[in-house]
């Protein structure tokens, strides 16, 4: 994986058609899933982040799932730990709204909160 600042970059811009400023996270894994590159915006420059495991490889999160993946950070601290996250996407459980369990007059009060954390 000889990717660097520039093509990875392109590759976020281009193949994924997402904003690389956006301070998301973007993780490229290698063919042999040995190695792998995360590329990411602070707000002063990109970084890059590296690791290649010396032994094992990296987890396959579900080839048979065909949307867009988005990792928590407790997941992608464990995908970076050479943990198996095969499974991620067969055994979660769906959405349950909460709002559809309260009574009916107080669905107007119902709230859902979404808190995400860029890295």
């Amino acid at each position: 994986m000889r990717a660097s600042y520039d093509s990875l970059f392109g590759r976020v811009k281009e193949v994924l058609k997402k904003d690389p400023f956006s301070g998301h996270l973007f993780l490229f894994v290698s063919r042999s899933r040995t190695s792998c590159k995360c590329i990411y915006y602070d707000g002063t420059g990109l970084v890059i982040l590296m690791k290649r495991l010396e032994r094992g490889t990296f987890s396959r999160i579900n080839p048979f799932y065909g949307d867009e993946v988005v990792l928590t950070e407790a997941e992608f601290g464990l995908f970076f730990e050479g943990s198996n996250l095969e499974k991620r996407f067969i055994e979660s459980p769906s959405e349950i709204r909460k709002s559809a369990f309260l009574p009916k007059k107080n669905k107007k009060e119902a709230c859902s909160l979404s808190v995400s954390a860029p890295m």
